[in-house]
């Protein structure tokens, strides 16, 4: 979500989930980058909220693993560790199997299709790769893989997950020597695949592939 989906919520839930989902996504794209502080003033300015409010989005996002209260410093943006995460890229791996076992969705067409937009936009970042347009369909892909499931707790704890490793593949490819072309060559085959088994009915193969995806991204990274 960007500064353009800032839109008037109907509740104030909504408004609070909408600015935890917008400054999430500044931390996993690095626009906020590990050990930056953030500004509860500025933040509630720009947001037109006081800070009271602010102050349980950014409790949320500390809980997540995001961000970090420091006494008499502030909030801080955490630090990235791939050895400290690795644990949690683990258990991704084992959720994602169970994403397509645990309660699975009905594969409409709709949902289908919804994989073909996305095998699209994998070719499309083949042909122009780009760091931060990778981070953001790798985010859009976890969402829509997380539609395969009608597990809500299952959803909830394998999307809170991702957000919590998600700034590392982005931090390595932009601080490393990692082929980013390559990088993107090998996820278009990935979506390729996996449109092609969800078109055949094969849930438990889509949940096999993004495990290994998951394992050899975690395997290049180190």
């Amino acid at each position: 979500m960007s500064e353009e989906d800032i839109i008037e919520a109907p509740t104030g839930r909504d408004r609070l989930e909408q600015i935890h989902d917008i400054i999430r996504e500044r931390i996993c794209m690095l626009d906020y980058p590990p050990g930056e502080k953030l500004s509860e003033t500025a933040l509630a300015e720009e947001f037109g909220m006081s800070r009271t409010p602010l102050r349980r989005v950014l409790a949320r996002l500390e809980d997540e693993g995001l961000l970090q209260s420091v006494h008499g410093v502030g909030t801080i943006v955490t630090v990235v560790d791939l050895d400290e995460l690795a644990q949690v890229y683990r258990l991704r791996m084992e959720l994602m199997v169970l994403t397509t076992r645990l309660d699975p969705a009905e594969l409409t067409p709709q949902l289908i299709d919804a994989f073909r937009v996305m095998n699209a936009r994998a070719e499309a970042l083949r042909r122009n790769p780009s760091p931060r347009d990778f981070a953001v369909l790798d985010r859009d892909m976890l969402l829509q893989l997380l539609q395969l499931t009608e597990n809500m707790a299952l959803r909830e704890a394998s999307e809170r997950l991702y957000f919590r490793t998600a700034r590392i593949w982005l931090q390595a490819i932009t601080a490393s020597d990692i082929d980013l072309e390559h990088e993107a060559e090998i996820y278009c085959r990935e979506t390729a695949d996996i449109l092609t088994a969800l078109e055949n009915g094969n849930l438990d193969a889509v949940g096999h592939m993004r495990r290994a995806h998951i394992s050899m991204s975690l395997a290049r990274m180190r």
